[in-house]
């Protein structure tokens, strides 16, 4: 096989179509070529299954047969890759909101995933990725920003370094543009071949398969550290200046010019005129990245999250803050950010109505500021706990394994895909694929998934978190805090 260089592009070699067979299991025992077995041998054998018999009935076996059970049930090598749990060997239940994985997969649960689907993905995709016994091959068809796909890819790799042979054989395309783009009104009823399409986000119009974004391996384009490392960087920011010790303003750093959202932010810096309690400061990418460390950025007691041309990576590092975080109504969804509740772990924000909504929201954490720490803390934390490095490989793990029990083919490897290597490249790509290096496999046994949500659990769900926002647009409407 060929292999994809190090920064991702396609070397121009390609395999001859590969189908993929299952070698023989080989079965060690004795082979008699005569077929008269000599008397006494039979007796022999007679003897020693009754013998075997009795003896297991009356003897414990499982001290016996334990050590082969430890090596198929073989757990892994705790890594520094964790920052907690990896010494427990014992599966912990994985946060509430891997639950979503099943909503994601539910347009196929009828249908089951064929070729012509996959296939079909392959018009909006970037790139199509082939797991077949426990190898990782790639084929490309589009360019691709940055180096989304090369840290994307690096992350599937050390998926298959930490949890070796629980990766099923699977067949996928992946997308790395910002927009989800499978639209639900192209595929009206249940008898659509609707394409399974990985990508960073949803929303409520379209069936695109989230999946962890590549930030998570880092982001050398804009200096930013893999989550491994940047979250404990993070954790020690928020030691520096104490909650009440902040300065009393709504914080967002970025640039403006992504999105309507992002440009009408801008409009809420006080003017002489208005003081309406935020502080955005516009962030020129053209001049470097200089300013940019996100943990010395936790100096303020609100942060604003604000989406993008869709959902933005910068979710997780404003969360992370202890601040309180301000979120402008979002239209886009990740992979966690469906396990998040308006005034549990944020303050929602209406985005109809942002100057006056992140004024309001000061105000009120600054008059009630030990209920504006406690949100900002359970924010941090929620992120600390259940968004950790570990829970991101078994996101993973889940999704590629249940998306991978709807196939109606057996995965195989097509006529230009080449393997996938794991090399390091140079520079900051290097720097970074090393600090996210898996340390080898992992002894912690992935979570264990929460089963499916009913009609009703998901209902009472969404009624929920709308009934939290609504309270809040009732407080606001009323002037009072």
């Amino acid at each position: 096989m060929g292999e994809i260089a190090s920064d991702g592009v396609d070397d121009g070699s390609s395999s001859s179509p590969t189908v993929v067979s299952k070698k023989p299991a080989y079965i060690s025992g004795i082979f008699v070529k005569n077929p008269g077995v000599p008397i006494f041998l039979s007796v022999f054998l007679v003897t020693l299954f009754v013998t075997a018999a009795i003896f297991t009935r009356w003897v414990d076996v499982t001290s016996i047969t334990a050590q082969f059970r430890q090596k198929d049930n073989l757990r892994f090598v705790a890594s520094e890759t964790f920052n907690n749990h990896t010494n427990n060997l014992v599966s912990d239940t994985c946060p509430e909101y891997f639950r979503w994985i099943h909503e994601d997969l539910k347009p196929w649960k009828e249908t089951g995933i064929t070729l012509e689907m996959v296939e079909k993905a392959r018009e909006k995709a970037h790139f199509r990725l082939t797991i077949v016994d426990g190898r990782l091959y790639m084929e490309k068809y589009d360019y691709v920003f940055q180096t989304r796909d090369v840290f994307n890819i690096w992350g599937i790799l050390q998926l298959l370094e930490l949890y070796p042979g629980k990766v099923p054989d699977l067949d996928l395309m992946f997308m790395c543009h910002d927009w989800p783009l499978i639209n639900k009104r192209d595929y009206p009823d249940n008898t659509s071949v609707i394409p399974p399409l990985f990508h960073y986000c949803g929303d409520d119009g379209t069936y695109d398969i989230v999946f962890p974004d590549w930030s998570f391996w880092g982001w050398p384009e804009v200096n930013i550290k893999p989550w491994v490392q940047l979250s404990k960087d993070l954790e020690q920011g928020n030691l520096k200046k104490k909650w009440t010790e902040r300065e009393p303003f709504a914080y967002w750093k970025g640039n403006t010019h992504t999105g309507k959202a992002r440009k009408d932010l801008a409009r809420c810096n006080p003017d002489g005129q208005h003081e309406w309690n935020a502080r955005i400061n516009h962030l020129d990418w053209r001049k470097g990245f200089k300013d940019t460390d996100l943990a010395s950025q936790c100096t303020h007691r609100y942060k604003i999250y604000v989406e993008g041309n869709s959902w933005s990576v910068s979710e997780k590092y404003i969360l992370a803050c202890d601040s309180m975080s301000l979120v402008i109504t979002p239209h886009y969804y990740d992979f966690f950010s469906r396990g998040l509740y308006p005034t549990v772990h944020y303050w929602p924000i209406n985005e109809r109505n942002k100057c006056n909504s992140i004024k309001y929201a000061v105000d009120w954490g600054n008059k009630n500021a030990e209920k504006a720490q406690e949100i900002g803390r359970t924010g941090s934390e929620f992120i600390k706990n259940e968004l950790q490095m570990k829970y991101v490989y078994d996101y993973m793990l889940h999704l590629l394994t249940e998306y991978s029990k709807l196939f109606k083919y057996r995965p195989f490897i097509t006529k230009n895909a080449v393997e996938v290597c794991s090399c390091l490249d140079k520079g900051t790509v290097k720097e970074f694929k090393e600090m996210s290096k898996v340390k080898g496999p992992s002894e912690a046994s992935p979570c264990t998934m929460l089963p499916p949500y009913d009609a009703v659990e998901l209902q009472s769900l969404l009624e929920r978190k709308l009934n939290l926002t609504r309270q809040v647009e009732t407080w606001e409407a009323s002037g009072r805090v």
